[in-house]
């Protein structure tokens, strides 16, 4: 009798080291046959030339690359969607599990319980694993076991239990010898699912010591550049949490340790409030009568508010799929309270455009500047977009790099006048929510 084999299911976990679910994977006693989907669900929304989906391609292209000179194996790769694709494996294959890990977002839990729910009828088990989190759903909660909704007594809690952890790793580089030696699995190139290369680039990330022991200093300087580039590599997975996770205690920074908290706090905000994807977490904020003018979001979105740090951000998020974290929180307050555009306008943009585009965190973050989220900003917290670059970038360095006509005549006036813009935003604001 032919042996059944282990499926290894890669989704948001793109590496062979440390590994939580391909590690389990290859602990078992049967051979192991690594996939990955391009899911087609998704897919099908994206550009053609969407960098997400040329940074995923090659990132298995260098995956494949390691299996076949080091360990005469492959991944195979499929296009569709994957309840198809795991019917054809279980007519091809003996399958005894399909291993993968976690993913939290709404559209992710529907699909694992289709999946489950078709591997269970076929007698296959779909075991899954805590990877791209160090913390999730219940991990932290209250002493009544109902989540925190506020960040600070969640990192503090979080804080606490990580010092509890025997913090162990999960070298699933070192048991590759298990995968199935086979180097004529289905490949796919970009063109076969209908993209091409795009001209966007998603670089390393960078986490260097003197990076996280500057980071409070630099963070908030768009012009320094000194960011780690770590979201799109932690979205995907190309890097271990418990890697990041273990240098930010090594060099003894609070503050670069508490935005990855920040990552988690989210994830399980999103968990256990799936809604919160469309409507807003403070449901009494789904009455505020946003004007929606198609036409200053436009404005907004190719960087021509007149406002010179608003543009700057949005033109580079438009050139180069990342924009400085400081300057997300301004043009995000300047599209709901400046333009009172509906945040989720904003989101669907920066889920078009940004590498590292995360749903929990996009969604917690756009709440939080429209006010209307866990932890969020009071709606009365305007930010002013000019006295935001006395701040910032009083050099303007940032803004004569990314918007160099800001002192021409062609620049655009302000699209609306500030003082006239926060008065509006606290009329419109407070008669919703009174």
């Amino acid at each position: 009798m032919k042996q059944p084999l282990t499926i290894y299911w890669f989704r948001r976990d793109l590496r062979l080291i440390d590994n939580v679910g391909l590690y389990e994977a290859l602990k078992g006693d049967n051979p192991v046959l690594p996939i990955f989907i391009f899911d087609s669900e998704i897919l099908d929304k994206l550009p053609e030339d969407d960098a997400r989906v040329t940074f995923i391609h090659q990132t298995l292209q260098n995956m494949q690359s390691t299996l076949q000179k080091k360990h005469h194996s492959s991944m195979a790769l499929f296009h569709g969607k994957p309840l198809d694709i795991f019917k054809n494996l279980v007519d091809t294959y003996d399958i005894g599990s399909v291993y993968t890990n976690h993913d939290y977002e709404p559209y992710a839990k529907t699909r694992d319980e289709k999946v489950a729910s078709f591997l269970n009828d076929n007698h296959i088990e779909l075991k899954t694993f805590k990877d791209q989190v160090v913390f999730e759903k219940d991990d932290i909660v209250k002493g009544d076991g109902t989540p925190y909704m506020v960040y600070t007594p969640y990192m503090k809690l979080w804080k606490a239990t990580f010092r509890t952890l025997d913090f162990k790793s999960f070298p699933s580089e070192l048991i590759l010898k298990n995968l199935i030696s086979n180097t004529d699995l289905p490949h796919l190139s970009l063109s076969d699912i209908g993209f091409i290369k795009s001209h966007q680039e998603i670089k390393p990330y960078l986490v260097t010591p003197s990076l996280i022991q500057n980071y409070e200093a630099t963070r908030n300087f768009p012009s320094q550049d000194s960011t780690s580039k770590l979201g799109p590599h932690l979205r995907f997975g190309t890097v271990s949490i418990r890697k990041i996770v273990k240098k930010a205690i090594a060099e003894k920074n609070d503050i670069f340790w508490q935005e990855l908290i920040w990552r988690e706090f989210f994830t399980q905000i999103l968990w256990h409030f799936p809604h919160t994807q469309n409507d807003s977490f403070k449901t009494k904020y789904d009455r505020i009568e946003w004007r929606n003018n198609e036409n200053e979001y436009k404005a907004w979105c190719e960087g021509k508010t007149g406002y010179p740090l608003v543009d700057a951000g949005m033109r580079q998020l438009n050139e180069t799929g990342f924009m400085h974290n400081r300057v997300r929180m301004l043009v995000g307050s300047f599209l709901c309270k400046h333009l009172l555009i509906d945040w989720r306008w904003g989101e669907a943009y920066f889920a078009e455009k940004l590498h590292d585009y995360d749903m929990a965190s996009n969604v917690g973050n756009w709440q939080w500047v429209a006010g209307c989220g866990v932890d969020a900003a009071p709606y009365f917290r305007i930010f002013n977009p000019t006295t935001q670059i006395q701040k910032f970038d009083k050099d303007l360095n940032y803004i004569k790099q990314w918007v160099p006509d800001f002192q021409e005549l062609t620049y655009p006036l302000p699209i609306v006048d500030h003082k006239f813009a926060r008065e509006r935003c606290l009329e419109t604001y407070k008669a919703a929510l009174n």
